[in-house]
């Protein structure tokens, strides 16, 4: 099942690496978003794949007992979507007020706004 999982992000960062290296600021922004995406499932999968226990350690004991698990790539998870989130927005707005000004979303043509 986890070399399923080891494909999947290859192909999310591949994927990614594509849209990123398109002229259009809308596809780098996709890009960006499967990026995240892809960086989230492998550290959910570098976690490993466990349906144990939850990590609570019984009374008595200084090690839970059996299969548990890991709560750490779960909150990292968590954290990263917010932060992911966030990053999205704003380049969202970035790339309207972009547009706005510009008139279209080509990378080249931004470059020809330069002064």
């Amino acid at each position: 099942m986890e070399n399923l999982f080891a494909f999947v992000v290859g192909g999310l960062y591949a994927t990614a690496l594509f849209m990123m290296l398109r002229r259009s600021v809308v596809k780098l922004v996709i890009g960006l978003i499967i990026l995240s995406n892809a960086a989230n499932l492998l550290i959910f999968t570098s976690g490993g794949l466990v349906r144990g226990a939850p990590p609570l350690i019984p009374e008595g004991l200084y090690q839970p007992a059996g299969t548990i698990a890991d709560p750490l790539p779960q909150a990292l998870i968590l954290t990263a979507i917010v932060i992911s989130f966030g990053v999205l927005a704003f380049a969202v707005v970035l790339i309207h007020r972009a547009y706005e000004v510009i008139g279209a979303d080509d990378v080249n043509e931004m470059k020809s706004t330069d002064s």
